[in-house]
């Protein structure tokens, strides 16, 4: 079995920074791409930032220059680091992963973790 833990969210000032981690654990052979989504009261969760294995990046529009997603392949583990943060970026943080535990590339998800920016 796999599973994706989180840490890292809390509260912060508006335009601060924040950096939330996500370990793959479990019988893994290999890890696919990592990401992250959110998902703000009263709204849809939406995809945040994703990274392949390889790398390759992609972000929401709302994120671009203010966030980045990285992984370490070896900890199989994903951050992504918050900065200029916003009111509007207050929501659950979702960590979502494809896992090989046996065949097949799964999809799972992270238990969420809390991001409030006020002052």
């Amino acid at each position: 079995q796999g599973q994706l833990v989180e840490s890292g969210g809390g509260l912060v000032q508006p335009g601060g920074s924040l950096t939330l981690s996500c370990a793959a654990t479990g019988s893994i052979r290999s890890v696919g791409t990592m990401g992250w989504y959110r998902q703000a009261p009263g709204k849809q969760r939406e995809l945040v930032a994703t990274t392949t294995a390889g790398g390759t990046t992609t972000y929401a529009n709302s994120v671009k220059g203010r966030f980045t997603i990285s992984r370490d392949n070896l900890k199989r583990t994903v951050y992504l680091q918050m900065s200029s943060l916003k009111p509007e970026d207050t929501a659950v943080y979702y960590c979502n992963a494809n896992l090989q535990i046996t065949v097949l590339m799964r999809e799972y998800w992270g238990q969420g973790t809390q991001v409030t920016v006020s002052s």
